[in-house]
């Protein structure tokens, strides 16, 4: 089985770098819309004024989903410093795949922002893992047919 040593900076290339973020004190409901309108399922919760470029939580759907809705509250009424996870658990360019596999499955969590140097560079998702880890598989699978084959690669 493949080690999954694909480094996160390597996974980044191949996706938009784009990071989204939401400040603390804006409204849940704005956080859901941003979510909607980028098509993303958490984002960074960054004060711009404070402390520019480090996140102070995230929010995701699914602390949308078990703290405002579940608990009946307003979106419209909750900031996002309410009910955002934090503190946020981070890695850099230089964890691999499994490293990362390893960190958001023991975390329960869903989404790993990417810092270098004390700024945020990207956001990994456990979608973006999942296609790396098939990378890395169908470049084995390649690999060893040809072995097989006897052609080189």
């Amino acid at each position: 089985m493949s080690e999954l040593t694909t480094t996160i900076s390597a996974t980044l290339k191949h996706k938009n770098q784009q990071v989204w973020s939401v400040p603390p004190h804006a409204s849940v409901f704005e956080a859901i819309q941003r979510m909607a309108d980028k098509q993303v399922g958490a984002l960074l919760v960054i004060d711009p004024v404070n402390q520019p470029g480090k996140p102070l939580g995230i929010i995701s759907e699914r602390d949308y989903a078990r703290k405002v809705i579940l608990q009946g509250r307003s979106s419209k009424e909750t900031t996002v410093a309410e009910i955002m996870s934090s503190p946020v658990i981070s890695v850099t360019p230089n964890h691999t795949v499994g490293d990362c596999m390893r960190i958001i499955t023991d975390n329960r969590i869903r989404h790993l922002p990417v810092m270098h140097n004390g700024a945020v560079v990207g956001v990994i998702s456990i979608g973006d893992l999942v296609n790396a880890v098939i990378s890395e598989q169908s470049e084995t699978i390649r690999h060893l047919q040809a072995y097989i084959s006897g052609v080189a690669t």
